[in-house]
């Protein structure tokens, strides 16, 4: 075992490749084990706070078996129930909750949020979502497309939608393991290159921008793409099912990539928005795999921010 100094993962550009290739082999080892019904507790006596501002599925039920199956506890907490939605600074809860757990998990909305519970924290932070950047995410898509299809690196992903925390964080996540990601969005929905490339992201030469949907699928070796309205957007509902009606990833636009391209979507899915069902329960999808590798590449990381690299 390698200790490493105390770091938090708020956002992928906080890792370099070198560390996820490591997570990647982690969370195959660690999955092994799991299928294999071998217990691993390398966590044990060790305690995971769960701090959700936005409401969850995938990631409450991924980190909470996550943590139980590495040996360790969890404690959740919401704002209804915690000072954290009252008038408590959230600089003085993370100096209180980070005195009596080992490691916080937190999906909110604001990043600023997440950087700040961080900076007076005196345990690693994990961002399980905020309105710019979903890094555990994008951590389980890269190893489910491993898994199925080997090394991304030299590989084309399409991203089909909302210029959202996903799309920001497919952008770093090229920058830092040498793919390429093809964006279209509608008018008014780009992606704010300021935020994914200047928050230590991608530069202008692993993603390029596509007008039509179509053109950006064309070879691509993965098809990815999301909701249409985030949570937190509510309002915009009618308004962006309109300017979003020609970005429903289709059999047409999978028929354009690559014949062996897989495709994706970081769930819940709305059928006939924005994919079609014959595309999110045809023979390319693997959107199930992916939701489960969010339990397994969170353990992994986990592990490594508690207890450095296992020789």
């Amino acid at each position: 075992m390698t200790a490493t100094p105390m770091k938090h993962y708020l956002q992928f550009s906080d890792f370099s490749a070198d560390e996820y290739h490591y997570l990647f082999q982690r969370a195959a080892a660690i999955k092994g084990k799991f299928k294999s019904y071998e217990k691993y507790h390398p966590l044990t006596d060790r305690t995971l706070a769960m701090i959700f501002e936005k409401a969850s599925t995938r990631t409450r039920v991924s980190f909470e078996a996550g943590m139980y199956q590495l040996g360790g506890s969890v404690v959740h907490l919401t704002t209804g129930d915690s000072q954290l939605g009252r008038a408590e600074p959230i600089e003085d809860s993370a100096r209180v909750i980070s005195r009596m757990v080992d490691l916080v998990m937190i999906r909110t909305f604001e990043q600023t949020k997440i950087e700040a519970f961080a900076a007076n924290s005196r345990v690693p932070v994990i961002n399980g979502l905020t309105n710019e950047f979903h890094p555990c995410q994008i951590l389980a898509d890269i190893f489910t497309f491993i898994e199925q299809r080997g090394s991304i690196a030299g590989k084309t992903v399409a991203w089909v939608g909302d210029g959202n925390n996903m799309a920001n964080t497919w952008l770093q996540a090229a920058e830092l393991l040498d793919f390429r990601v093809h964006v279209s969005t509608p008018r008014g929905y780009e992606i704010d290159e300021k935020l994914a490339v200047g928050a230590g992201g991608a530069s202008a030469g692993s993603y390029q921008f596509f007008s039509n949907p179509h053109d950006a699928c064309r070879g691509a070796d993965l098809v990815t793409t999301d909701v249409w309205t985030s949570m937190g957007f509510e309002a915009e509902n009618e308004e962006r099912r309109r300017a979003f009606a020609d970005w429903c990833v289709d059999a047409e636009m999978m028929a354009l990539a690559r014949p062996d391209a897989l495709f994706m979507h970081c769930l819940p899915a709305h059928r006939g928005e924005e994919v079609t069902a014959e595309v999110i329960d045809g023979p390319q999808s693997v959107v199930w795999d992916e939701a489960e590798n969010r339990m397994h590449v969170q353990k992994a990381l986990m592990e490594y921010l508690l207890l450095g690299r296992i020789a």
